[in-house]
């Protein structure tokens, strides 16, 4: 069954961010745990609610086991400390429905 990470990320240094190559080698890791990217930073259109995302990812995994994999990953770990010194960031991973 897929699972999808989904991410509002606020970068508050938007520079340090992207010269930290986080953006350019994440893709990388998260596709060797079978990760592919359904959505990156595109434009967002709020239909209800109050919620403004700011910077929206969303990848999709094989199942909710290869999405932990990748998060709690070696290769992910130096990223994600440089993702949470340089941005706010709200991240939830749901499982999908089978096909």
């Amino acid at each position: 069954m897929p699972a999808f990470f989904i991410a509002d990320i606020l970068a508050s240094d938007m520079e340090k961010y992207q010269s930290s190559n986080y953006l350019d080698v994440i893709p990388d890791i998260a596709s060797h745990y079978g990760g592919t990217y359904r959505a990156r930073g595109g434009s967002t259109e709020v239909l209800e609610g109050d919620w403004r995302p700011k910077r929206l990812v969303i990848i999709e995994f094989p199942s909710m086991g290869d999405l932990l994999a990748f998060y709690n990953s070696a290769e992910y770990k130096p990223f994600k400390e440089l993702r949470q010194r340089h941005t706010t960031s709200r991240i939830v991973a749901i499982e999908g429905i089978a096909r």
